[in-house]
């Protein structure tokens, strides 16, 4: 079954036709040029901002002029994640797609519902003809994933509406009305590299289920980065080490999925036999929640240099020592992360280290705590630490019309209350806000599931749940 043939058919139809488009993070121009002649195709007003949001606006349907104005929001850009037996380049091709009962999933790599489907819903809005709505804006912001930068680099006055919508939700009994902030921490070093002096040992993780670092952080999943560093400590504990390189983890906001790392040890033998002892226990930790992954310890070959014994163990004391996960619950919140940290990628090559972190929270004073534990860390072992990136949380408005309205549709179309919460994930509404006060702003969409990870998928009867929902809160936005 194709796409094309799935209720709500127009917004698979705009699914697909995004979907077509490369666009990672970062590297958006095929995907803003697509979008800005959709909006002029329509004959609408499409404007193209400094930094590559694109806002497309469109007048009140006849009767509804009185209604107060909405910008409707979601974000162009998408993590591109893949399995390491896949062959897909994100720059050039479009994603290959596929249905499985009541999910549409891509074919081995990341499908770009988050947040490809709120797109595709807003599109398919701005070319609707039969359907009630008040003045809308269609605000499109880029690098979301990576940076929030168009976000944060869009300016005070370009928008007039005076509710947000923002359709980067990932449950659809949810109302979001709060997010977290984060900041990237970024820790480097430079070592001098040379000709390894023992035997060379492949350690490889594998198989782990990854995931959102914001929405996934408190589930327990394995941490590639985290596993192997904690391989290595182990083996520290009979022998010295040194490290010949380190590929593990990817992108910020994704928890590492596998890694690969490449040592040499005075007796490789010994050294495995040590470390297969950890190895059957980490298996029995993650035997319930990381069905399958898969960790390999073997002989093996490299002409690459390696980090003095002395540096290799800072980097692996390091590694052991940095804070991954839940660093604090919310005491206001139920069940909501306050603070957390993703140490998200690990790579040393040719004397080159680099780890890359995300740290969340829906308050800044313990998010900057997090940052500096991970800082005074690194420091302690020589290196060099830098925070950028940062943007703010979003502090929820529970009392606002609009979430009191969308209360109110839901019960009377559904029989049940949805789940109004914040969220740990970073959304934009946040950083918007900061320049648009008095706009009211709230968040939600259709189930997806996997994010930020080959296994995303997105419920097909939850798609159309989350349109029909969306149609009738835009039929009673309340007068201005």
């Amino acid at each position: 079954m194709e796409l094309s043939n799935i209720e709500p058919q127009i917004i698979w139809k705009n699914f697909s036709r995004l979907n077509a488009v490369p666009r990672p993070s970062k590297k958006e121009e095929k995907v803003i040029a697509f979008i800005k002649g959709f909006g002029e195709n329509l004959g609408l007003e499409t404007t193209v901002d400094e930094v590559g949001n694109v806002i497309i606006k469109k007048p009140a349907t006849a009767g509804m002029e009185n209604r107060k104005s909405i910008v409707l929001q979601s974000h162009l850009d998408m993590v591109c994640q893949k399995n390491n037996d896949v062959n897909f380049d994100f720059e050039t091709e479009g994603i290959k797609m596929e249905i499985d009962g009541d999910w549409v999933k891509a074919k081995g790599t990341t499908l770009g519902a988050d947040n490809g489907l709120g797109v595709a819903t807003i599109m398919s809005i701005l070319e609707s003809s039969d359907i009630p709505h008040p003045a809308l804006e269609a605000l499109f912001t880029i690098d979301e994933e990576t940076g929030m930068t168009g976000a944060l680099g869009l300016k005070p006055g370009q928008l007039a509406g005076q509710i947000l919508l923002n359709l980067d939700t990932e449950e659809d009994d949810e109302i979001d009305i709060g997010c977290a902030g984060g900041v990237d921490v970024t820790i480097t070093q430079t070592y001098t590299a040379e000709a390894s002096k023992g035997q060379i040992v492949r350690l490889e993780v594998k198989g782990l289920q990854g995931g959102h670092s914001g929405m996934d952080i408190h589930k327990g999943f394995g941490n590639a980065n985290i596993i192997l560093g904690r391989l290595l400590y182990t083996g520290l504990e009979n022998q010295n080490i040194e490290l010949i390189s380190i590929d593990s983890g990817g992108l910020r906001n994704a928890i590492p999925r596998e890694g690969v790392a490449i040592i040499s040890v005075r007796n490789a033998q010994e050294f495995i036999e040590n470390v297969t002892v950890l190895k059957k226990e980490i298996l029995e930790e993650f035997a319930t929640v990381e069905p399958g992954i898969q960790i390999n310890i073997e002989n093996s070959t490299s002409s690459d240099k390696a980090i003095s014994e002395t540096d290799s163990k800072k980097v692996i004391l390091t590694l052991k020592a940095l804070h991954n996960g839940v660093y604090r619950m919310s005491p206001d919140v139920a069940d909501l992360v306050e603070a957390s940290n993703n140490v998200a990628r690990v790579e040393l090559k040719g004397g080159e280290l680099k780890i890359l972190n995300l740290t969340r929270s829906s308050v800044d004073s313990s998010k900057y705590s997090v940052a500096e534990q991970l800082k005074s860390v690194a420091e302690l072992a020589g290196m060099n630490v830098e925070f950028s990136g940062s943007y703010p949380g979003w502090k929820p408005k529970p009392g606002s019309e609009i979430v009191q309205l969308m209360e109110k549709l839901y019960i009377e179309k559904f029989t049940e209350k949805p789940h109004v919460v914040a969220c740990h994930a970073g959304l934009e509404c946040g950083i918007i806000g900061a320049n648009y006060p008095e706009m009211e702003m709230v968040s939600f969409g259709p189930t997806i599931r996997g994010a930020h990870s080959p296994d995303e998928r997105a419920n097909i009867p939850s798609a159309q749940k989350f349109w029909s929902f969306l149609k009738d809160i835009l039929a009673n936005i309340p007068q201005k």
